[in-house]
C-alpha cells in the first residue's frame, strides 16, 4: 500500500500545505505537483472539475512522489464519495456537515465493512496504491468533515466524537456567512475568529486534525501557529490571477499587486 504522505506529515507533528485544483485540466494539475505540495485537492464542489477531469488530474499528481491527491465532493453523497476514492483519492473533503448523523453516513462512505458501507471496486485505487489496497485503505484514506456553519460549531462536540473521522476542514467563508458577517479568505471579524478558535479546541480536544482554506501565506501560518495542522492556500485559479496580475501591474504602474486574499 503506497504510503500517504498527509498521515505521515501529522504522526511526525508537522502541518500539512495543501493546493487547491479548480482549474479542470491534467496539465494544470501537473504544473502544480511540480511545486512540491504535500497534497493537492481536486475541488468537485465550487471548482470547474467533473469526474472525468478529477481522474486526469490524479493521473497527473501522480507523476510526482510524495504529493497525495484528495478530493472536494460536490455533496454529502456516497456515490461521488466512493466514485473518487476508486478514482484513487487519498482522501475526502466533504461540505457542509452539520450534525452527527451526517457525519456518521460521510465517514460510512469513507470505509469498508465493518468500518463503513463503502462498495468495493477501486479500480484505479488498486493500480496506484498496490494490490494491498483493500487490506490498508480503512486505516489509510482520510476522511474531512468540513465545519463551515454555525450549527455546526453549535453541534461539535457530536460531530468530532463520531468513530472513524480523521479530520475536520474550516470553510471560513460559509461560516463568516451562518454568523452574518462577510465573506474572507481572511477572516479578522472576532465573531468569526472565536469560532475558528472553538473549532480548532474542539479538534485538539478529540484527537482529530484541523484544516482551513486560506487567502494568503500569511493567515495559513497564522492558522498553524493557532493549532492547525493542513493549511489549503488560495487556489490554482487565484494564484494564476495574482501572478499574471502582479506581473501586468508592474510593467503598467512600476509596481507588483500582491497574489492572495481571495480564496478561488
Amino acid at each position: 500500500m503506497r504510503e500517504n504522505n498527509v498521515r505521515n506529515i501529522w504522526a511526525k507533528g508537522g502541518a500539512v500545505i495543501n493546493g487547491w485544483l479548480g482549474i479542470p485540466s491534467s496539465v494544470a494539475a501537473e504544473n502544480m505537483a511540480q511545486a512540491g505540495w504535500d497534497s493537492l485537492t481536486a475541488d468537485l464542489q465550487h471548482g470547474l472539475v467533473d469526474y472525468q477531469a478529477a481522474v486526469g488530474m490524479f493521473q497527473a499528481i501522480s507523476t510526482v512522489p510524495n504529493t497525495t491527491p484528495l478530493a472536494r465532493v460536490p455533496w454529502l453523497e456516497p456515490g461521488i464519495i466512493m466514485k473518487l476514492l476508486d478514482a484513487g483519492a487519498m482522501g475526502i473533503i466533504c461540505p457542509m456537515i452539520n450534525s452527527r448523523p451526517e457525519c456518521e453516513a460521510f465517514v460510512g462512505a469513507c470505509r469498508y465493512h465493518p468500518k463503513g458501507y463503502r462498495s468495493f471496486g477501486p479500480t484505479r485505487a488498486l493500480w496506484y496504491n498496490g494490490g494491498d489496497y483493500y487490506k490498508h485503505s480503512n486505516d489509510s484514506v482520510i476522511a474531512f468533515a468540513m465545519i463551515e456553519t454555525k450549527k455546526a460549531v453549535e453541534d461539535l462536540d457530536n460531530i468530532l466524537s463520531v468513530p472513524g473521522l480523521d479530520a475536520i476542514y474550516v470553510g471560513p467563508a460559509d461560516l463568516a456567512i451562518t454568523y452574518g458577517v462577510e465573506p474572507s479568505g481572511t477572516p479578522d471579524n472576532p465573531i468569526v475568529v472565536d469560532a475558528i478558535k472553538q473549532i480548532v479546541a474542539g479538534a485538539r480536544k478529540h484527537k482529530v486534525a484541523a484544516g482551513i482554506h486560506c487567502g494568503s501565506t500569511a493567515f495559513a501560518k497564522q492558522m498553524i501557529g493557532l493549532g492547525f495542522q493542513f493549511v489549503t492556500l488560495m487556489a490554482d485559479n487565484a494564484l494564476l490571477a495574482g501572478a499574471a496580475k502582479s506581473a501586468v501591474g508592474d510593467m503598467r504602474q512600476g509596481g507588483g499587486v500582491k497574489p492572495g486574499g481571495g480564496l478561488y
